[in-house]
């Protein structure tokens, strides 16, 4: 039995701590919450205002952090040198910087160290990423991902004042909405070598962080890709559409359709002799019947290998590259130029910092938000 606190009694947290049931050999012992008043709901499990006394009390064998993103790192760290496991909701960490930092703390292999990328349960995304690895598509040409089904209303901004602020949250749609997107994209695509974005800030809304973003993208084999995001726009988009040398597959309304060709794009190209042909198709539809277990699934996938051993789902090392991902369109955008992946980490946290303390952004907050969880999953 792993005994689980949770820390973070916002929108997340308290959803995890009602699809607890759901969990099996695992126990939820401790919550925690800096708000006092959230706490009065929770008084049948050990409760505490402070992660550290929590992660120190002898309550738990496992934390799972639900708080605002900087705190990830700093409460990740506290809990693995204290031989906490360790699942953190996404993203990682802010910036690649932070993440550098949390996954240096994890040095007890011992420890299970995972982070919340649910969707990765999904068996639409798990289809298409197998079609890519095993080669079915030949060699990736190009890449596009549209993400535009974020929808945020001016009130969701207005729930939190660390909400879209770059002391708060370090970003806004590419850190919030987009680190299961951008950690999807590259879990099937791999990273790009150079990000050339146009973000833009506050387009559509009162906050000072990104609401609308564009990006071009350039892989290491030559293929190129786009990647568009907001949250400013509806009806929007949700689509995934990869070209590779033996057809395209595209993944929109809950559809994955793969048009094969019936030999090498390439190949073709070079050998046919006719003009105008193009190679013949095979058009495939890849069914699937749900999207799988989701957070329930992580969640449980912790717990088994805590004390099973075996293979995480979303081993959490892995969440830096959707936050380089992120890192790399903003830091664009704040120079203008495009951006070489790896990130310089240190350059984008520096740029970071100059952005918080040049701030003269005054966060508007309401009280009286209506909040339904259930409408953010998309």
């Amino acid at each position: 039995m792993v005994r689980l606190g949770i820390v973070g009694l916002g929108n997340m947290g308290s959803g995890h701590v009602a699809g607890m049931p759901a969990i099996k050999r695992c126990e939820l012992t401790a919550v925690c919450d800096i708000v006092p008043e959230k706490l009065a709901k929770y008084s049948k499990y050990k409760t505490f205002t402070d992660s550290a006394e929590m992660i120190r009390s002898g309550e738990i064998d496992a934390i799972l952090i639900a708080v605002p993103h900087y705190d990830h790192t700093t409460i990740g760290i506290d809990a693995m040198q204290n031989g906490i496991h360790v699942l953190t909701e996404k993203p990682i960490s802010v910036h690649k910087a932070d993440c550098e930092r949390l996954i240096a703390a994890h040095t007890n292999k011992d420890l299970v160290f995972a982070a919340m990328f649910n969707q990765r349960t999904d068996p639409f995304y798990k289809r298409i990423r197998s079609v890519v690895a095993n080669g079915e598509l030949g060699e990736i040409r190009r890449t596009a991902c549209i993400a535009t089904n974020w929808f945020r209303s001016e009130s969701y901004y207005a729930s939190g004042g660390w909400r879209a602020t770059w002391a708060g949250e370090g970003g806004g749609v590419l850190l919030n909405q987009c680190p299961h997107t951008l950690d999807l994209f590259q879990w099937i695509c791999g990273m790009p070598t150079k990000v050339s974005a146009h973000c833009k800030f506050g387009k559509f809304h009162n906050i000072e962080v990104e609401d609308d973003v564009t990006a071009y993208l350039e892989y290491a084999n030559g293929a190129t890709g786009i990647f568009v995001a907001t949250t400013g726009e509806a009806p929007g988009t949700s689509r995934l559409e990869i070209a590779g040398d033996r057809g395209r597959l595209v993944f929109e309304d809950d559809k994955i359709t793969f048009d094969r060709t019936e030999m090498s794009v390439e190949e073709f190209c070079k050998t046919t002799p006719e003009a105008f042909a193009t190679p013949k198709v095979w058009k495939c539809d890849i069914a699937e019947n749900n999207h799988g277990p989701q957070h329930a699934g992580i969640l449980q996938n912790f717990v088994d290998v805590i004390l099973d051993g075996g293979q995480l789902i979303a081993p959490a090392e892995e969440g830096i590259h959707s936050v380089e991902f992120a890192n790399a369109m903003l830091y664009s955008t704040f120079t203008g130029k495009p951006v070489d992946l790896p990130l310089n980490s240190a350059d984008y946290e520096a740029a970071l910092k100059e952005r918080i303390a040049t701030s003269r952004f005054v966060k508007q907050v309401r009280a009286d938000v209506s909040v339904d969880l259930s409408k953010s999953f998309v």
